[in-house]
């Protein structure tokens, strides 16, 4: 059986972030879209807009110098417009090195993803490593 179109474009936005394909990650974003970032470190909040995401995924590069790593481990569908993934990631930032897994659900509207709620293992460790 084919995979649902959501899980395929959920696994698209990780591969094309992983590469650091910035113009790929617009073409899956909606315009408006949200990217919220949990914790209380400078790259948590609310992220709307292409432009405010993309700056995001920038500033996680330079913040780790490039070491951040994410591993997609799994995408789970409701066929209703939600997805939620499971990743791996790890980063080394500043002497600390972090090693965690997370999630995101997203929202997709048509083909385009409209919101992306995080969700981590341990949001301290988080604000610990981020801060």
């Amino acid at each position: 059986m084919a995979e649902h179109p959501h899980a395929a474009l959920v696994r698209k936005g990780y591969d094309a972030f992983s590469r650091g394909d910035m113009d790929t990650m617009r073409t899956l974003l909606a315009s408006d879209a949200t990217h919220h970032v949990p914790g209380s470190h400078p790259l948590s909040g609310d992220f709307k807009g292409q432009d405010a995401i993309i700056d995001l995924y920038r500033r996680l590069g330079e913040e780790t110098d490039g070491s951040m790593r994410v591993a997609l481990l799994n995408v789970l569908v409701d066929g209703r417009g939600h997805a939620v993934s499971l990743h791996r990631f790890t980063a080394e930032r500043q002497g600390r090195r972090i090693d965690e897994t997370a999630s995101i659900v997203f929202r997709i509207v048509g083909d385009r993803i409209t919101d992306l709620d995080e969700c981590l293992e341990d949001i301290g460790r988080s604000d610990e490593f981020w801060g």
